[in-house]
């Protein structure tokens, strides 16, 4: 299965994979404040257009899960800035990495951190989402809505987290309507010349982040 089947053909999977170092995607930094090793996912960096679920499934098995061993672990997985055409793979392509995971893997995983999901990320899993994804996931799923509160869960001295994130923090901060999906996370766009600043922008009011 391939995420998107023109690009992700074009590259090797020894390319592909080098492509997911190169972003450096998943990271296992630090510890939370149970002792556990942290997998930090962000998924701004994933390179949906050019992985496939293969490869994807070979570099986690090969990279990710044998350095993190049989030992406990948690994963915090950052939300911000994923858009459906550049970073997101898609349902099924999830539903199958997910399939692929070793049990012993699924067993380890203590909580999953889910960093700025928005209002249809909550919806999803709360619908869909928690028989999507079997084996207990959901119920490990912990949302956090500001990295400040991320840090109540890991020790904030053993993680970098990028500059964007922390930028969108401020962001939510000043514009509090788009933690319910009221506004949209996109730049506004005004109408030119006399136009003013709060005549409703061409772009949708709702958040158009993708789902999950």
């Amino acid at each position: 299965m391939v995420m998107n089947r023109s690009s992700s053909l074009i590259m090797s999977p020894f390319d592909q994979a080098k492509l997911l170092d190169k972003h450096q995607v998943f990271t296992i930094q630090g510890r939370d404040k149970h002792g556990r090793n942290i997998l930090c996912v962000i998924g701004k960096f994933f390179p949906a257009r050019f992985v496939s679920v293969e490869v994807l499934n070979k570099y986690l098995e090969d990279k990710i899960f044998a350095e993190l061993g049989d030992m406990p672990f948690t994963v915090v997985y950052v939300h911000t800035g994923v858009q459906r055409c550049q970073n997101f793979p898609g349902m099924s392509a999830l539903r199958s990495i997910y399939d692929a995971i070793p049990t012993n893997v699924k067993d380890n995983l203590g909580a999953v951190y889910f960093v700025h999901p928005g209002v249809q990320t909550r919806l999803f899993f709360a619908t869909v989402g928690r028989f999507l994804f079997s084996g207990g996931l959901y119920s490990k799923l912990k949302y956090v809505n500001r990295v400040e509160f991320l840090w109540n869960h890991v020790k904030k001295n053993e993680m970098e987290i990028p500059d964007f994130v922390y930028d969108y923090d401020e962001e939510l901060e000043n514009r509090p309507m788009m933690d319910y999906g009221l506004e949209s996370d996109h730049p506004r766009v005004y109408g030119g010349r006399g136009s003013s600043p709060w005549v409703d922008s061409p772009v949708s009011m709702y958040s158009m982040r993708c789902i999950a």
